[in-house]
């Protein structure tokens, strides 16, 4: 692993089914997640993800990457267009920083039809070997 390295990037189909189980997950009810009537009533053309998914998805894309020994020591991420059911959202990160503690810091975009959905840094304790 080096700095500017790129990790290799990840679809992850945007389903309804995805949308609301990581809602549920997440304990967030908010109606915007789950019933499409009522997103529609509140202005959105449909449910939409919420940031607690998207926050996991981005954990999953980078220890996907480093390996199961990897372990997460921060996740700072942004919102942009909204992920919408039908879409497909794509991750992908470069490496920015390595440490001498082992961490790795990653700077992550997830885009889909509409734009960015996410962007932001995480960094992540590597063991030596791991990467």
């Amino acid at each position: 692993m080096k700095v500017g390295e790129e990790l290799a990037p990840l679809e992850i189909a945007v389903t309804r089914t995805l949308i609301v189980a990581g809602a549920i997950a997440s304990r967030d009810y908010q109606d915007v997640h789950h019933d499409a009537e009522l997103a529609r009533e509140k202005g959105s053309p449909d449910i939409f993800m919420n940031i607690l998914t998207t926050n996991g998805l981005v954990g999953r894309y980078v220890t996907d990457r480093f390996g199961p020994s990897a372990v997460l020591r921060k996740v700072a991420i942004r919102l942009g267009a909204p992920n919408y059911p039908g879409d497909t959202m794509v991750l992908s990160g470069t490496v920015t920083a390595l440490g001498d503690d082992g961490t790795a810091e990653v700077s992550v975009v997830g885009a889909n039809g509409l734009g960015r959905h996410v962007t932001g840094t995480v960094t992540v304790s590597v063991p030596e070997g791991a990467a």
